[in-house]
């Protein structure tokens, strides 16, 4: 069955650096546009990245754009986000999403 399950969530320092992944399998992973979302206590969840199938063109939501960068490893079935300069409102719960199905999320948050 179609299963994705991130990884790398925890806590960080404001202005670190932490990447998330999301692992792939029960799907042609290289064929499917991806996509990371957030959703923070009492918000919405919301848009983050996303990453066409050969990893060759990338979107971002306005927020996370030039500190955030979405990619991918096909041979590994992986996808990535990597997140710099962590500001207060980055903490939420990351989800990937492709083939139309859902990760379970995995969270972080920042702390001095």
């Amino acid at each position: 069955q179609v299963q994705l399950v991130e990884s790398g969530g925890g806590l960080v320092q404001p202005g670190g650096s932490l990447r998330l992944s999301c692992a792939a399998s029960g799907f042609t992973f290289s064929m499917y546009y991806m996509r990371w979302y957030r959703q923070a206590p009492g918000k919405e969840r919301e848009f983050v990245a996303g990453i066409n199938n050969s990893g060759g063109s990338t979107n971002y939501a306005d927020s996370v754009k030039g500190r955030f960068t979405i990619s991918r490893d096909n041979a590994k079935n992986l996808l990535y986000l990597q997140m710099n300069r962590l500001k207060a409102e980055d903490p939420a719960v990351y989800y990937c999403k492709g083939f139309n199905y859902w990760g379970q999320g995995t969270q972080f948050t920042v702390s001095s």
